[in-house]
C-alpha cells in the first residue's frame, strides 16, 4: 500500500467518524492519483461542458495531480456513460450526466448500454438547472410570446420545428409536451448539446430549441435568440423578465433537473466519499457559484447516498409519466 493510499485510508476512517467538520481536512490531504479523466457527454461551451471544466480546477491537486475534461460526446451522452461503465474501478475515471440519460432514458429507449442503477457508483450531485424554450432568426422578431409561437407555426407547419440536446432528455419532453398541448405538430431535431442547436438557431437553420436556460443567455443581448419561456415552478432568477410555460398558460409544464458526478460501479467507497466531499468542497467557492450562476446553473452539492436517492425517486416519478404521455426518444 502506497503512502498517499494509507493517508487517504486514514483521513477517510476519520470523515466517517468525524462527519463533514473535516471537510477542509479531506481536501488538503494528498491527491490520489497523477491523472482522473472526467467524461462528458455533450459538446464544449454548454452547461455540462462549463460545469465539469470549473470542478476539474478546483478538483486539481485536491484528488489527483490533474484532472482532464474528455468531451466523448454522442447518442445523447450515452457515449461518455458507456465509456465511465467500462472504464477500471479504480477511481480514476468520473462522468458529469444529467439526470435524463439515468433517471429517463430507461423509459424511452429501448435498449440502453449501461444500467443506471447498478452500473455507476453516484458521488455527488454539482447543480441544478432550469429549462427555457427559444426562437432564433427563422421567426419574426413580432414572435415575443409561446401564444405567438404557436400561431406562427400554424401558419408555417413546414418550418415549425425545435431542437433540443438530447433524444429522450428532459429538453426534449419539455418541448414534446409544448407541441401537444398546443395542438401542433412542433417536429423534433436532437444535438449534440444544446451549444450546437441554438448556432441553428442563430443562423436560421432551426425555429425553436429546448434547453438549459443558462445556454441561451449569452445570446440574448444580440438579439438573434428570443426566450419565450422558463420551466420552472417560478421565474428563473437568471431570466427574471421571462414568464414561466405555467405564466403562458401550460400549467402541467414545470420541470427541472439536476446534473451530477458519477464513478463506475465497485469503486472504493472510500474513494468515492473522498471526490464527494472535495467536490461539495468546491462548490462552495464564491467564484465557482459565480461562473456557474453565468450559465444559469445553481451550485447545489449532495452526499453519494443523497444522489443516489435522487436518481431512484427520479426513475420512478418519471417512468408513470412517459407512459401515460406515450413519450420516446424518437417521438
Amino acid at each position: 500500500m502506497t503512502m498517499q493510499r494509507r493517508q487517504f485510508l486514514g483521513t477517510s476512517a476519520a470523515i466517517a467518524g468525524g462527519g463533514l467538520s473535516l471537510l477542509a481536512t479531506a481536501v488538503r490531504a494528498q491527491p490520489l492519483f497523477d491523472t482522473v479523466k472526467l467524461y462528458a457527454g455533450f459538446a464544449p461551451g454548454g452547461t455540462i461542458d462549463v460545469t465539469a471544466r470549473r470542478l476539474a480546477e478546483k478538483l486539481r491537486d485536491v484528488v489527483a495531480k490533474s484532472v482532464v475534461v474528455e468531451n466523448r460526446t454522442g447518442a445523447g451522452g450515452q457515449i461518455a456513460l458507456s465509456a465511465l461503465k467500462t472504464a477500471p474501478a479504480d477511481g480514476q475515471t468520473l462522468a458529469i450526466s444529467p439526470m435524463s440519460m439515468l433517471g429517463i432514458y430507461p423509459h424511452t429507449y429501448k435498449k440502453l448500454p449501461y444500467a443506471p442503477l447498478t452500473d455507476f457508483a453516484p458521488v455527488s450531485q454539482v447543480v441544478r438547472v432550469d429549462f427555457g424554450f427559444a426562437v432564433g432568426t427563422m421567426v419574426p422578431e413580432s414572435v415575443r410570446t409561446l401564444k405567438d409561437f404557436v400561431a406562427w407555426c400554424k401558419a408555417n407547419t413546414r418550418d415549425a420545428n425545435f431542437g433540443s440536446p438530447a433524444a429522450g432528455s428532459v429538453p426534449h419532453f419539455v418541448g414534446e409536451l409544448f407541441g401537444r398541448a398546443a395542438a401542433i405538430d412542433l417536429k423534433h431535431v436532437s444535438y449534440r448539446g444544446s451549444q450546437p442547436a441554438i448556432m441553428d438557431l442563430v443562423g436560421g437553420q432551426l425555429a425553436a430549441a429546448s434547453g438549459p436556460v443558462g445556454e441561451f443567455l449569452q445570446h440574448l443581448p444580440a438579439g438573434k435568440v428570443r426566450l419565450l419561456a422558463t420551466s420552472g415552478p417560478s421565474r428563473s432568477r437568471f431570466a427574471p423578465n421571462v414568464p414561466t410555460f405555467a405564466e403562458q398558460g401550460f400549467k402541467d409544464i414545470v420541470h427541472d433537473e439536476w446534473h451530477g458526478i458519477f464513478a463506475p460501479a465497485k469503486t472504493p467507497p472510500e474513494v468515492v466519499e473522498r471526490f464527494s466531499v472535495a467536490i461539495r468542497k468546491a462548490l462552495t467557492a464564491p467564484d465557482v457559484i459565480a461562473a456557474l450562476a453565468q450559465m444559469g446553473l445553481e451550485a447545489k452539492g449532495s452526499t453519494p447516498a443523497e444522489l443516489a436517492a435522487m436518481l431512484k425517486h427520479d426513475t420512478e416519478r418519471w417512468a408513470p409519466l412517459i407512459k401515460t404521455i406515450g413519450f420516446t426518444a424518437d417521438a
